[in-house]
């Protein structure tokens, strides 16, 4: 399943190709390792998953992989430590699974985009409810709830170092009917993060929303030179 003379590995902590892989399932399988994929998706050569992992304690993850002739050459990842559930009682995976409407899915792509481009990235909170249906929403992060105004809030939230969270750059943008994972680049309470954010959309407007929010470690710290994103 993975080609490791080509593959290349984004997970800062993690060595290159073979040597890194062969390290790493060392260790993991001190901990008595748990693995459960909750959801997975296809978009081209890219396979993106939204997975639980218990390695001596829980996190969540969003795991991406690009293939080529069948194998994995390719590694991107987001982790963080599962909390909740949230104000409404959703945990950090429960939710939808099964992607539909496979013909919306450039649609989709570019609602997603859209939206964390110009709320996320541009500040243009006021336009919430262009992309979000207050009606239907569902939301999973484990500091927030189905309410928006808690997610205006949040986003509105500054500092004399400026936004609280602040989206600055969208890498990439993988989708599969109605479900669509942003990769972006920002900060978090002033420290350097990677957000990966997992939309549902139904008519057009978002209704489901699952995320990881990952410390970047400094560049001292990289066991690879190939970079987070």
């Amino acid at each position: 399943m993975v080609n490791e003379a080509k593959y290349i590995q984004h997970n800062p902590q993690t060595h290159e190709g073979s040597e890194g892989l062969a390290s790493l399932f060392q260790r993991l399988s001190k901990t008595n390792p748990r693995v459960n994929m909750v959801r997975g998706f296809e978009d081209g050569e890219f396979v993106f998953a939204h997975m639980e992992y218990d390695f001596s304690s829980r996190k969540i993850c969003f795991e991406v992989f690009r293939f080529e002739d069948g194998q994995a050459v390719e590694h991107w990842d987001n982790i963080q430590p599962r909390l909740g559930p949230n104000q409404s009682g959703h945990s950090m995976v429960d939710g939808a699974t099964m992607a539909i409407d496979h013909e919306l899915t450039e649609e989709n792509r570019g609602r997603a985009k859209e939206f964390i481009e110009s709320v996320m990235i541009a500040g243009q909170v006021s336009r919430l409810g262009e992309f979000i249906d207050p009606g239907a929403y569902v939301e999973h992060n484990p500091l927030l709830g189905d309410d928006i105004s808690l997610l205006r809030a949040v986003l509105e939230t500054r500092s004399d170092q400026g936004r609280h969270i602040d989206y600055q750059c969208l890498h990439r943008v993988l989708a599969e009917g109605n479900f669509v994972l942003c990769v972006s680049e920002g900060s978090a309470d002033g420290g350097h993060c990677a957000f990966y954010d997992l939309f549902r959309l139904a008519d057009g407007k978002i209704v489901e929303h699952w995320d990881t929010t990952e410390k970047i470690a400094p560049r001292s710290e990289w066991k690879n030179n190939n970079g987070k994103f």
